[in-house]
């Protein structure tokens, strides 16, 4: 019998990678509780069901993306990068725990809330290229597309945990025990930061470190095909589609009527099918581009479904299907990124990949959210469905221009 330490999980034979997987599981499961804390606070207790109010809070947490991206990519690429999470995890969990300290004591205000998702977006921009590109470092090259896997089965993990423990929380307390509970989680990643192994990191012996510019960057990626292609597609679902928080939470209280505890157990079916799609790409020895097609369309047809579901628990099933499909798209990007991209360049093309991921929701966050918010969620889940066939077709137009090139 084959041991799961060569298969699916065999980036765990790392020791290094163990100690930083142990410490991601516990942090994001904090960070999915505050997550669905946060969505709740603003969407019930500080507005009366305003999903705009939410799509501008997901604009302020992600907007730093995009306004620090000439400096984040470019950190990650010149800075230690375990230092640099050390710093930003810090920075983070204590913004959590002010964060909660208001809320429990009832000073929490809307503009308050818009305020520290800016500035825990502004601690993640710095913090996001940086932990992606030092899973490089702790696996080898080999190993890398198996632990970006696993990577992602512990975040889905945690969102498939965190918002059920997140409705309880805000169900038997207060909402600000969420944030406090995720800034304690942080120091689960700063003891595995101060544990691992350090000479055992692969940090590439023959990359000195040199301060790389943001532009030097965007002409690499300008100069690849396929990195352009790849990223057009994750602009075109990020914008659109991956705004979960405003489908799910929209349709939970608008078209549902659901409770705090119903919100998080749809939460959680979504992580569900997250989970399943970074085990299934934990199995793959290395993405294709093909993939990106498949999933992108799968992506559009679940949206498609989930927006006609006619009751909860038929949209927790679309929701498995979504999240198998959103999974693997993300996961492919992330992978396909890393593995074809010099070791010296990826910290900039994961803070551009990053960027692109959570800083669209600038745009898309409160567009979605005014049209959930004007002409009701089924409407914003069908926008969705239409940035996966999109995503399709680009993949499409490039394997047409490919094998154009190879008739020549």
């Amino acid at each position: 019998m084959k041991s799961p330490f060569t298969g699916m999980f065999r980036s765990l034979r790392n020791v290094n990678y163990r100690i930083w997987f142990i410490g991601a599981l516990i942090s994001n499961s904090g960070t999915w509780i505050q997550r669905t804390a946060q969505d709740w606070l603003v969407l019930t207790e500080l507005t009366k069901h305003d999903a705009s109010a939410l799509g501008w809070v997901m604009a302020c947490q992600y907007g730093p993306q995009i306004l620090l991206l000439p400096w984040t990519g470019s950190a990650a690429d010149y800075f230690n990068k375990r230092k640099l999470l050390m710093v930003t995890q810090l920075t983070m969990g204590s913004l959590s725990l002010l964060l909660g300290v208001l809320t429990l004591t009832g000073l929490i205000t809307l503009w308050q809330v818009y305020v520290f998702a800016v500035l825990f977006g502004s601690a993640a921009a710095f913090d996001a290229p940086a932990r992606h590109s030092f899973v490089g470092e702790v696996v080898n090259e080999e190993d890398l597309h198996n632990a970006v896997a696993l990577n992602s089965t512990s975040f889905n993990s945690a969102r498939m945990i965190g918002p059920a423990i997140s409705g309880l929380i805000i169900a038997a307390t207060n909402t600000g025990w969420a944030f406090v509970i995720n800034g304690v989680s942080f120091l689960a990643v700063l003891v595995s930061l101060f544990f691992l192994r350090v000479s055992e990191l692969n940090s590439g012996t023959d990359d000195k470190r040199v301060k790389g510019s943001f532009s030097e960057g965007l002409r690499y990626m300008w100069q690849r095909p396929d990195l352009k292609a790849i990223l057009l597609m994750l602009l075109l679902v990020a914008t659109f589609g991956l705004n979960f928080p405003i489908f799910i939470s929209t349709m939970a209280v608008s078209e549902f009527h659901s409770s705090a505890q119903g919100y998080g157990l749809l939460m959680s079916f979504m992580a569900i099918g997250t989970v399943s799609g970074a085990l299934l790409s934990a199995r793959r020895d290395k993405p294709r581009f093909t993939l990106l097609l498949s999933s992108a369309f799968a992506f559009g047809i679940s949206c498609f479904l989930a927006s006609l579901a006619p009751n909860y628990w038929l949209f927790a099933a679309a929701l498995v299907v979504t999240g198998i499909s959103a999974l693997t798209f993300t996961n492919s990007v992330t992978s396909l990124i890393q593995l074809s991209t010099e070791r010296r360049m990826r910290g900039r093309m994961m803070a551009l990949r990053v960027s692109i991921a959570l800083g669209s929701s600038v745009v898309g966050g409160p567009l979605v959210g005014s049209v959930a918010h004007l002409f009701g969620p089924r409407w914003a889940l069908g926008i969705g469905a239409a940035s996966g066939f999109a995503a399709a077709f680009v993949a499409l137009y490039v394997l047409y221009r490919e094998k154009q090139r190879q008739r020549v």
